[in-house]
């Protein structure tokens, strides 16, 4: 069995989930701390949108976002040499595109948990926003953001709509579990197709069994 697909889903898994982490934390504490009522509803919309578009969809805008004829694309290709259409770097965008938007709202629903008193009373004790966000938001809000960090990790390592089109499926380069079980299928081996399959659907049940701890842990309802 080559164990390319395995290493590559690890990989871009990995750097996504760091990336999502910790921006879809920031930007939901931002978010959450918006005082205009209108704002917030756009933005969480605008931020969530990838979550219900169909892959492909997806896939359309970071191509045409990171296509070498396009702004984006074309200056990383002229200024730095990086193309990143139908490159590793790309399996890792794709995977951060579909996943941030799971991050972002688990992040906004663990913020919204926090008792707002907690927060008013480190206002007027002089508390800056960045030492709320520390010492009083992040603590409270940790085992929601890590229920969400390992949703979204689930989520990075199984896509393949948006990966297809802006990564491709180039064994040994691109070729994530997903494309590798397609590509098992579409050539008839059934077999490997089946061993790809037992080993993503055992990682997801371990990494749901571990976003139920902490979501328990969020609540308070300890095993």
């Amino acid at each position: 069995m080559d164990l390319s697909p395995i290493i590559i889903s690890l990989k871009t898994s990995i750097i996504a989930i760091i990336f999502t982490f910790f921006s879809g934390t920031i930007i939901a504490y931002l978010i959450f701390r918006l005082q205009k009522r209108k704002l917030k509803i756009l933005f969480n919309s605008l931020f969530t949108l990838p979550l219900v578009l169909p892959p492909t969809v997806l896939g359309f805008f970071l191509l045409d976002i990171f296509g070498v004829q396009q702004p984006v694309g074309k200056f990383l290709l002229d200024f730095f040499s990086v193309k990143v259409v139908f490159s590793w770097p790309a399996t890792v965008i794709a995977a951060i595109a579909v996943s941030f938007p799971l991050m972002y709202r688990s992040a906004i629903a663990a913020f919204e948990q926090i008792d707002p008193d907690l927060i008013a009373v480190s206002q007027t004790l002089g508390f800056s926003e960045t030492k709320i966000f520390v010492r009083i938001a992040l603590p409270l809000a940790l085992n929601g953001l890590l229920a969400g960090g390992v949703l979204a990790f689930a989520r990075g390592l199984g896509e393949f709509g948006a990966t297809t089109m802006l990564a491709g499926n180039i064994s040994g380069k691109t070729r994530t579990l997903p494309l590798a079980i397609y590509s098992a299928v579409a050539s008839g081996d059934w077999s490997l197709a089946t061993n790809y399959v037992y080993i993503i659907v055992i990682v997801c049940l371990f990494v749901l069994l571990l976003a139920e701890l902490f979501n328990r842990k969020a609540r308070g309802d300890y095993l």
